[in-house]
């Protein structure tokens, strides 16, 4: 199955975070992507079975995967060199049960599928990357007036 998702605006957007550091460019988008997914991540906690511990409670958005899915991803992705990423769901870091998130998402032989992952995201996708434009043009503005003040701090100074 393949989707198809319209974005405008990435050039411009891409001009503008040229103006900053690279640090600033990745803290703006590392910030951008973890408030405009957390509601995400906030919804595929509702959504997960309730009689499976503390499931709903280890659904997160961050930037870590555990060993095993690092290795997965460094594998899938080694010639993409994106900037950041974030990744939302349980987390196996956590210690707050998402060790077995996969194994109520896809099921088991013994366990019938209860997906709660892929219908937040179904739910939420379109609402999540209108929310991920509003939040990169803030964040951007933010980091702007943050570096034009230390531009003139450091002017000021000789």
């Amino acid at each position: 199955m393949s989707v198809t998702v319209d974005v405008e605006g990435f050039a411009e957007l891409e001009r503008t975070l040229d103006n900053l550091s690279k640090a600033a460019g990745k803290g703006v988008l590392r910030r951008a992507l973890k408030k405009a997914a957390q509601p995400t991540a906030d919804l595929a906690s509702s959504m997960a079975p309730v009689r499976t511990g503390n499931l709903a409670r280890s659904v997160i958005v961050g930037a870590k995967l555990d060993g095993r899915q690092a290795r997965i991803h460094r594998r899938m992705f080694r010639d993409d060199k994106s900037s950041v990423e974030m990744f939302v769901g349980p987390s196996y870091l956590s210690g707050d049960g998402g060790r077995h998130g996969h194994l109520v998402e896809f099921g088991t032989w013994k366990m019938a599928a209860q997906p709660f992952m892929r219908p937040a995201w179904d739910q939420d996708k379109r609402a999540m990357l209108d929310r991920l434009s509003e939040e990169l043009w803030a964040e951007l503005e933010k980091a702007i007036r943050r570096a034009e003040k230390r531009a003139a701090k450091l002017a000021a100074k000789g």
